[in-house]
């Protein structure tokens, strides 16, 4: 999958996209419907850290959707993964963040943000982000 680069979306800040895996491209389709913009961020751009034994890790997510009351940082998994060591401490680090942001936005005006740890097997074109979130987000 990884090798196919994906065009035509309407709301994404970028032209062209790459996904790692089907659950990805078709989260992208639904954020391309549902959202006010989305994109892929890169490396470096959210400066989320999480604990890994005695390192401190990177975390970047996969996608960030703005919606009309809120932003999302979403991340799908492999359903296998979602109880795994590593994703949940992504995650707990993702929802710090969040808050944070949230906390910052609440006083100057802007939207709440909302981590979502999405199972691919609950990832299909007829789900929109409010319900992901919904089932999924974490506030």
């Amino acid at each position: 999958m990884a090798k196919y680069v994906f065009g035509g979306f309407k709301c994404c800040l970028y032209p062209v996209q790459k996904f790692d895996s089907e659950a990805e491209r078709v989260l992208a389709v639904i954020l391309d419907r549902d959202a006010e913009k989305w994109f892929k961020p890169a490396k470096g751009q959210f400066q989320i850290f999480y604990k890994q034994g005695a390192n401190h890790q990177e975390y970047q997510p996969d996608f960030v959707a703005e919606t009309k009351d809120a932003i999302f940082m979403l991340e799908p998994k492999a359903s296998n993964q979602m109880e795994d060591a590593t994703v949940l401490a992504k995650k707990e680090a993702a929802i710090q963040w969040c808050k944070n942001a949230s906390d910052y936005a609440r006083v100057n005006g802007g939207k709440p943000w909302c981590y979502v740890l999405i199972p691919h097997t609950a990832i299909a074109v007829n789900m929109t982000v409010d319900g992901l979130a919904g089932q999924f987000g974490s506030y």
